[in-house]
């Protein structure tokens, strides 16, 4: 059973930075792409960042979040990593994984929900002013 597990979350100031990392327990048959989305209290889950893990690796961002987080793979594309700078307060929330198989998806609605098919439970992210 795949299960992907996040690590990274915690707590800084305004400005700070913070490095998210979910790693996949195995290969994924089949994987197209990988991305984080948040949730924050009382809010929908929104896509943060995509990445394809084809050769050419595709990225994906909110504009909430352009040019201050980066996504990236490791080396075996078996870890997604997701370097936040410069946070705000209004990235607080639970930072979520997820692994997508749908080529079409992966390629049309990177940043949607709908590209995960694996979860994994979330890390929370608190930014304080």
């Amino acid at each position: 059973q795949v299960q992907l597990v996040e690590s990274g979350g915690g707590s800084v100031q305004a400005g700070g930075s913070l490095t998210l990392s979910c790693e996949a327990s195995t290969y994924i048959i089949g994987r197209d792409c990988m991305g984080w989305f948040r949730q924050a209290p009382g809010k929908q889950r929104e896509g943060v960042a995509t990445i394809t893990t084809r050769t050419r690796e595709d990225k994906f961002y909110a504009d909430s979040v352009k040019g201050r987080f980066t996504i990236s793979l490791d080396n075996d594309k078996n870890t997604v990593i997701l370097q936040m700078n410069n946070l705000k307060p209004e990235d607080t929330a639970m930072y979520y994984c997820a692994a997508g198989q749908n080529r079409r998806r992966c390629s049309t609605a990177p940043l949607s929900q709908e590209i995960g098919d694996y979860w994994g439970q979330g890390t929370q992210v608190t930014v304080s002013s």
